[in-house]
């Protein structure tokens, strides 16, 4: 009997080269449930004057995001969105959150209408004036599929490496999060599942607007105490965020998974946002500016999570309620001293926090 189930990656980045790595060998693991190709989007680039999509078919290497180490050689590179996806009916979302409704719209007539379910690994928040979405919702929505999600406490080269880590799947069924746990799990990388695709997503994306807060404390030279205050003040921003906007949220999500906490504490000592933020203060050079050199091609999302999120509180006259996201927001995006974030959390403390 042929297996029922096809994946493909949608992305091809640091972190979705890390996973296609996974997704290949452990396919091999379940030759009746999987197919044993493993399609993966590439956005085309040359690299040495070579396709990027030629050197990981050849090389089984994304020497561009993933430099040193090999893909599994049933990992195959497809420069067009619409063929990679052909036949597909376990998609698996990773690309910077600004490219997930253009995706879609592209996708939607032609994955399977039945048996087909996806997980997005995208990191941020969809607004619109002052409506708010998890991207997992607006997969669901555009495409009429079920779509799960996945966070944790992962910084993609360590993943790559075999460091031991864990991550969380939000499943929006049980036999959903059984199959992408058989997808993703390895001895090192070992995968929770529980019942909250919203705490998954927005733990995903409002702990990188934390990631900004903790790089900003780096660079003006504070010590830990300072930055383990902003890091509980941060947590408290995204746990009382997204209870007021997520009613459904469980709150254990935030401290006993490592979509939570843990994840906020990786980001805020290691990850691209908190690099850059450190070097945003050190060098006075815009974010966009320090993307573009310290990046590699890869997206930041915490300056554009804290800019989506402010819009939507903006929108509805509540941006005071969460001071570290205003905070951060102000400073990237409006010009504020980066020496005013203590100053700024110091003047707001005893208001929020005092009767505590």
């Amino acid at each position: 009997m042929a297996p029922s189930n096809k994946v493909v990656v949608i992305g091809s980045g640091n972190w979705g080269s890390c996973i296609s790595r996974m997704i290949g060998e452990n396919v091999k693991k379940y030759p009746e449930e999987f197919d044993q190709e493993v399609q993966m989007w590439v956005f085309q680039e040359k690299v040495n004057g070579r396709n990027l999509t030629d050197i990981i078919n050849e090389d089984h290497e994304n020497v561009k995001y993933l430099p040193g180490h090999k893909l599994p050689d049933n990992v195959i590179a497809n420069p067009d969105l619409v063929s990679s996806v052909k036949g597909a009916n376990t998609l698996v979302f990773v690309t910077p959150h600004q490219f997930v409704e253009d995706i879609c719209d592209k996708l939607k007539d032609v994955i399977p209408k039945e048996n087909c379910r996806a997980i997005t690994l995208v990191k941020g928040v969809d607004v619109n004036k002052d409506r708010i979405r998890i991207f997992a919702d607006v997969i669901q929505e555009k495409l009429n599929v079920r779509c799960s999600a996945l966070s944790g406490a992962n910084v993609a080269n360590e993943v790559a490496e075999g460091k031991f880590c864990e991550t969380t799947i939000g499943y929006r069924t049980k036999e959903d999060g059984e199959l992408f746990k058989r997808l993703f799990q390895t001895p090192m990388f070992q995968v929770q599942l529980i019942d909250d695709v919203d705490g998954v997503s927005l733990c995903g994306a409002l702990k990188n607007i934390v990631a900004i807060a903790a790089g900003l404390c780096d660079g003006l030279g504070h010590g830990t105490n300072t930055k383990s205050a902003i890091i509980r003040i941060g947590l408290l921003d995204m746990r009382n965020f997204a209870k007021e906007y997520f009613p459904n949220i469980q709150s254990q999500t935030f401290l006993e998974e490592s979509a939570g906490v843990a994840d906020v504490i990786t980001s805020c000592f290691g990850g691209r946002n908190r690099k850059v933020a450190e070097a945003f203060v050190k060098t006075r050079k815009p974010f966009e500016q320090l993307e573009d050199e310290m990046l590699g091609g890869q997206k930041l999302q915490g300056t554009s999570t804290a800019e989506d999120v402010n819009k939507f509180l903006k929108a509805r006259g509540e941006e005071d309620k969460y001071p570290l996201f205003k905070i951060v927001y102000e400073i990237a995006f409006k010009g504020m001293d980066p020496k005013q974030l203590t100053h700024q959390l110091s003047e707001e403390w005893q208001t929020l926090f005092g009767s505590h």
